[in-house]
């Protein structure tokens, strides 16, 4: 016979082991994947296929373009901007195309440059690792105030610090530019949130988008706002409906930043005015933004947006506005030029680098909120991935590009802006694909170098940031946490996964050195527990996993329809 002490020894030990390593047996029901049709025109091996190291790749540009000592022609890529405006400090300025004549250390007392080659630089070298706040010196996340042009009135991001800097679009009459440039400019402050001035820009940004969505009402169909008139206007460019995903974005991030329910209540509407858009009105970059955004109010602000119109939007090339704006899913001479963004329609099709790289942003993290679209999300990076690199001169044959023969001085780093299915330039007619760029016809007396983007291949460090290869080719390893912003901190790392074979795969993962719990938010289950190091799980064929890195031991629980592992968000469909 057990003595009673015995027994109350036992409980006693059984109930301590409990309370150090629960166990929770997740009992939801696995994740339907939801298509994408323009993805599912997109291969599953997109040819010919190579792996680029993006991240090297990232690491390497900031290395070139930030060294004001390069020697030769066309170098440095960059110069200092001592005009002090908005700020009374120095900037610095980068060229938007390799050999740009209308920019540079002597022309207009240095102060033409733009804020989306300067943002796109400084975020993607951030996420790639780069600590752009204190490089060699220097503090570029702080010269970044300057572009928040106070001077004029406009107290918003703007393309140039000087609203009369008239070199080009994005100078006070074409929506986009604006409005994703204070896209950027709040990615940059949460990854940078006690840099100096930037909590008080990030609120009065917040407040003059709250002020001008409110004079919009139910109607962002303009192609420009004076933010210092606070009026809407129309002219030669086409509306820019989309524009409402961009304010979204800010106005929501600055509801989580600082709990003014105002900017919830704008966010809400932006949305709301795009969700009932009768046609699509994809212009430029936002319109995927609009999709990531919903996907979080969905589940976290109990909006109910179906966000597949957002997403279709974004990818099927029905665009009104601006005719067939999408996502490529094409082969052309052999390549498969899938993923490219860009337009569907201009010369056959043409993908542009940047747009390619900014649709990474909102999409990689799109799947934390809603795994239904893991397996659409994850084929698409695989072939955007691929086909991007056929911008690179070094990644496509002589015959395929407009100036091979000046390739060396972009240093495997700086681009062509952009693949054509058929060239604009009528030398080069009936070559396809043809990678080349637009810059030779900006403006009388540009150089053939024109064709090189600097400030879009400044923002390779969007894909640096998110995409890792494993041991299987094809198969990538996503980071969805990377670009969560204003939620990064409140999360576990998370990876996403696409299988693209015709049969299951095991892929190798490193999980660190603490002991880890994995869970996937697709099957809804726990692959493994109390692992550590590098760990091998299977994914099966033409299908995702989206893993969580779960420290061991941590106490599950459900709060209003949310898997929490101790307090953080694990899956937040969960409870439906």
């Amino acid at each position: 016979m057990i003595k009673p002490s015995y027994l109350l020894l036992f409980f006693a030990l059984l109930f301590a082991g409990c309370a150090r390593s629960p166990v929770f047996t997740p009992s939801a029901i696995p994740v339907t994947q939801r298509a994408i049709p323009r993805v599912e025109k997109m291969p599953n091996h997109p040819k010919p296929y190579a792996f680029k190291d993006w991240k090297k790749t990232a690491l390497d540009f900031d290395r070139y373009v930030f060294d004001f000592s390069q020697k030769g022609p066309f170098l440095p890529l960059i110069w200092w901007d001592v005009t002090g405006r908005n700020f009374r400090d120095s900037t610095f300025g980068i060229y938007t195309a390799l050999g740009d004549v209308r920019m540079g250390a002597a022309v207009n007392n240095g102060e033409n440059h733009e804020a989306l080659g300067a943002l796109g630089a400084v975020l993607g070298a951030t996420l790639s690792g780069i600590d752009k706040s204190r490089q060699n010196g220097h503090d570029y996340v702080k010269m970044l105030r300057n572009y928040f042009n106070r001077d004029n009135g406009w107290n918003v991001v703007m393309n140039f610090t000087n609203k009369g800097a008239h070199i080009g679009g994005g100078y006070g009459n074409d929506f986009w530019y604006e409005i994703h440039n204070n896209v950027l400019f709040y990615c940059v402050a949460d990854l940078y949130p006690k840099e100096k001035n930037f909590e008080e820009i990030q609120r009065t940004i917040a407040d003059q988008f709250y002020r001008s969505d409110s004079v919009m009402g139910n109607s962002y169909s303009y192609s420009f706002f004076d933010f210092k008139a606070m009026q809407p206007g129309k002219n030669h460019i086409p509306t820019q409906e989309d524009v409402a995903g961009g304010y979204a974005f800010v106005l929501y991030a600055a509801w989580v930043k600082f709990g003014d329910a105002k900017y919830l209540r704008a966010a809400k509407n932006a949305l709301n005015v795009l969700y009932n858009q009768k046609e699509n009105r994809f212009y430029e970059a936002m319109m995927p933004i609009a999709a990531y955004v919903a996907a979080r109010m969905n589940v976290e602000a109990g909006t109910n947006y179906d966000i597949q119109r957002f997403l279709d939007w974004t990818f099927d090339g029905t665009a009104v506005g601006r005719e067939g704006w999408g996502v490529l899913a094409d082969n052309w001479g052999g390549y498969d030029v899938s993923g490219l963004a860009g337009s569907t329609v201009h010369n056959g099709g043409y993908g542009f680098l940047m747009n390619t790289f900014d649709l990474m942003m909102p999409m990689s993290a799109l799947v934390r909120y809603d795994p239904r679209y893991a397996r659409a999300v994850g084929k698409w990076v695989l072939n955007a991935s691929n086909a991007a690199r056929f911008c690179y001169p070094y990644e496509m044959p002589d015959s395929l590009q407009a100036i091979p023969q000046h390739k060396a001085v972009t240093n495997q780093v700086i681009a062509y802006e952009g693949v054509i299915k058929e060239s604009i330039y009528p030398q080069f007619k009936g070559i396809t694909p043809f990678a080349q760029g637009d810059g030779p016809l900006w403006h009388e007396g540009m150089p053939q170098q024109t064709m090189f983007s600097v400030y879009g291949s400044g923002h390779v460090g969007f894909f640096g940031g998110t995409i890792q290869p494993t041991n299987v080719p094809e198969i990538l390893q996503i980071d969805c946490r990377a670009t969560d912003f204003y939620k990064r901190q409140d999360a576990y790392p998370t990876y996403l996964f696409f299988n693209p074979y015709s049969a299951e795969k095991t892929v190798n993962l490193r999980t660190g050195t603490q002991k880890t719990d994995i869970y996937d938010t697709v099957t809804r289950t726990f692959l493994q527990r109390g692992v550590s190091g590098d760990i091998q799980f299977s994914i099966p064929a033409n299908a995702s996993r989206v893993l969580v890195l779960i420290p061991a031991g941590k106490k599950m629980s459900v709060q209003n329809k949310v898997l929490l592992a101790g307090k953080v968000p694990v899956d937040y469909g969960y409870g439906k």
